[in-house]
């Protein structure tokens, strides 16, 4: 089976190709019939995302997927059901963004220093006025040929040791966590799979997650694989979590699957949406 439910993707208020209303109107044409847009560090695309919902009867989540700086590693946390006006979690989302931009300058002149020369204006460039991050660098050194794809764009020069790369401090895992629960939301791990921790640090990640509120974990997501699912569907039950899903979609040619082609969760989890009244009574699988 597959789920009709998609609550984690991206418009070009972050790093999609696609505007808020672009997105809708795709994750409508695959069938997708309650939607998150969860842009990263930044609310603006979610007013016409849900007006754009509601001309093809989709129900629509607010969300946003927050950076955070955990032990010195990056991590994401997505809010769902936010309220987007809510005054400490716009505050603190705008600190983010302007430290995005802190960080793009840092990153520009590194590369300049191995000869790359107008990566901040091409970056900028691709992102169309919205924030600024490493994926729309990516875009512009594929554009001029230093690399074929995104992902060997990013080995090359965007992580960790690379010439690009430049260590940012976002917010802290308890700031974002208390913005999102403040704002009437709850607060979800985005793609655990993707961040490369130890087992003990990962139990260590999702104790303390717990204790500042958390209410879920990704276990269906693009860059899991299989196995993934089940590992963290075993993981969410143990920390009495409950289990969330996304496509994290970016665009065509930009993510690692489409909308409305996720599996469902393992039978076993407990859905994040169990308990909201506007999804209630929805079929939300499809063969």
């Amino acid at each position: 089976m597959r789920a009709l439910i998609d609550l984690h993707c991206h418009s070009t208020v972050s790093d999609g190709v696609l505007t808020p209303t672009e997105i809708v109107n795709h994750a409508a044409e695959k069938g997708v019939r309650v939607l998150a847009l969860t842009d990263h560090d930044d609310v603006a695309g979610l007013a016409t995302a849900r007006a754009v919902a509601e001309t093809h009867g989709m129900q629509f989540i607010n969300g946003v997927e927050i950076s955070v700086t955990w032990r010195r590693r990056t991590l994401h946390i997505v809010g769902l059901k936010i309220n987007p006006e809510y005054a400490p979690l716009v505050q603190g989302l705008a600190n983010i963004r302007a430290g995005r931009h802190t960080r793009a300058e840092g990153m520009a002149q590194a590369l300049e220093k191995v000869g790359i020369h107008g990566a901040l204006e091409g970056a900028y460039e691709y992102s169309k006025g919205g924030i600024i991050s490493r994926t729309h660098f990516a875009r512009f050194l594929i554009e001029k040929g230093y690399a074929k794809d995104t992902k060997a764009v990013f080995k090359r020069y965007l992580v960790k040791g690379k010439p690009g790369y430049v260590e940012h401090q976002w917010a802290s895992l308890e700031d974002a966590m208390a913005w999102i629960i403040g704002s009437g939301g709850v607060a979800v791990i985005a793609h655990p799979g993707r961040y490369d921790l130890g087992r003990v640090t990962m139990l260590e990640l999702m104790h303390e997650f717990r204790a500042l509120g958390g209410a879920a974990i990704e276990v269906v997501t693009g860059s899991h694989t299989v196995d993934q699912y089940q590992e963290f569907a075993k993981m969410a039950k143990s920390f009495d979590l409950a289990s969330s899903m996304g496509s994290d979609y970016h665009g065509k040619g930009q993510t690692y699957i489409e909308m409305g082609r996720l599996p469902s969760l393992p039978s076993h989890c407990v859905p994040v949406w169990r308990d909201w009244s506007e999804v209630q009574n929805m079929e939300l699988e499809a063969h």
